[in-house]
């Protein structure tokens, strides 16, 4: 009766289901909007890291080194706690938008440069000669190709991003951690069934996509190999 998972600390829990459930929709919509950002960054700056001007280039590569190489609640304290010192202030919500799209923006950078280096470079040569721009050869024939091959690890992305708006419950963001810690730590101290539901939780958002993530590549290799088979 006293233990962490006891019957009467799930039976509470499930009284106050509304806690979670509004703090399951306040994670997927940070979710969704980071992960928009993070793919128009990414795009962007995957962009840049592929062009031929070296200014571009060293701007992605600075944009992408500074933030994998620093830790995002480092990124997270320091939006909340110093925009206001130059007269800026922000919800929280979109405190964590802005700083879990800007992180992972980075990562998506690597990813579709990483997808476009992939692509054979006599493709834009031979683009290039039939008369299209830099702009048009990556529009109508490089970035079509790439978005097939990146797609795996887009969703992978995704996945860490999804787990990644839990950084603000640091900051009191009304997501599903937050409301985890809040409802466990007051009053009866049922931090089991709390932790195991807000798991749970995660887990119906992120294994889709790992699912879906796999097979897909799956579904590369084998077309991959079939058009080995078929050139050889």
């Amino acid at each position: 009766m006293s233990g962490p998972f006891a019957l009467w600390r799930w039976a509470r829990l499930f009284s106050d289901y509304s806690v979670f459930l509004e703090g399951f929709v306040i994670t997927i919509l940070v979710a969704l909007s980071a992960l928009l950002l993070a793919l128009i960054l990414g795009v962007i700056f995957g962009l840049f890291s592929t062009s031929a001007n070296r200014l571009l280039k060293a701007v992605s590569r600075v944009y992408v080194e500074f933030f994998q190489n620093t830790p995002l609640v480092i990124q997270v304290f320091f939006v909340y706690n110093a925009l206001p010192y130059v007269g800026l202030t922000l919800d929280v919500f979109s405190i964590g938008v802005l700083c879990v799209g800007i992180y992972h923006g980075a990562y998506v950078a690597e990813v579709i440069r990483a997808g476009i280096t992939s692509i054979s470079h006599g493709q834009m040569d031979a683009a290039r000669s039939q008369g299209f721009s830099y702009i048009q050869a990556m529009r109508y024939i490089i970035l079509p190709q790439t978005i097939t091959i990146v797609l795996p690890p887009l969703a992978n992305q995704a996945v860490n991003l999804i787990k990644n708006t839990s950084v603000l419950a640091l900051i009191a963001g009304g997501d599903l951690m937050y409301r985890t810690d809040s409802w466990a730590s007051n009053g009866t101290l049922s931090y089991g069934p709390a932790y195991a539901i807000t798991g749970a939780l995660y887990f119906l958002l992120c294994f889709p996509l790992v699912s879906w993530a796999r097979k897909h590549e799956v579904k590369i290799k084998n077309r991959d190999i079939i058009a080995h088979e078929v050139d050889s």
